[in-house]
């Protein structure tokens, strides 16, 4: 039975992804960037779509996570470091194709003053994750993940996964990009110098 109810929730999350446009594939949006880039920001063009800035600089919502150990992590404790939040799944190509770059920026970049929070949203937890980093020889980032998809709620797919959310220090969204990106090349580390200042 266990493995029917997880076949149905594949399909469900899969139907769900591909209604809303899927996994990042997409070769261009339909939908214009909400608004206008900051003259000062620089300017960051992910592989389909470029990072859109977020006008009024929304807080984060309140939002948990879990460890790999299964410790809850409140996303609140990260105040006072910029983020890089990016929802990823193993069954999305290019959630796996980004995820070196991720992990390569948090060995650049990561410390106190900034960290990259991969969230995984698969529902079999570590069992997929683990297995994944260890394959693609991911050892930087943390290991989050988020079964229930709660942080999918808290950032709506508009575009499908994956889906990357700058946040500033005092925990307000600076912008987002949907899709797979080169988040460890010198225009994203740019963005992230110009969120740190």
């Amino acid at each position: 039975m266990a493995i029917f109810r997880r076949i149905a929730t594949i399909v469900a999350v899969g139907t769900a992804i591909l209604l809303t446009g899927g996994c990042g594939e997409k070769k261009e949006s339909s939908a214009p960037a909400t608004a206008p880039t900051p003259a000062a920001m620089p300017v960051f063009q992910g592989e389909a779509r470029p990072f859109v800035a977020s006008p009024d600089r929304p807080p984060l919502p309140p939002m948990t996570i879990t460890d790999k150990d299964g410790n809850p992590v409140d996303m609140a404790s990260f105040k006072g470091k910029a983020l890089l939040i990016n929802l990823w799944a193993t069954w999305c190509a290019p959630c796996i194709r980004e995820m070196p770059a991720l992990d390569r920026l948090q060995a650049d970049m990561g410390g106190d003053k900034f960290q990259v929070v991969a969230i995984s949203v698969d529902r079999g937890g570590l069992n997929e994750v683990g297995p994944f980093f260890e394959k693609a020889g991911i050892k930087s980032l943390p290991i989050y993940l988020d079964q229930k998809m709660t942080s999918m709620k808290a950032f709506p797919l508009k575009e499908g996964l994956p889906l990357s959310i700058l946040v500033d220090a005092e925990g307000r969204e600076v912008g987002r990009l949907a899709g797979a990106a080169h988040w460890d090349g010198a225009e994203a580390k740019a963005l992230i110098g110009w969120v740190m200042r």
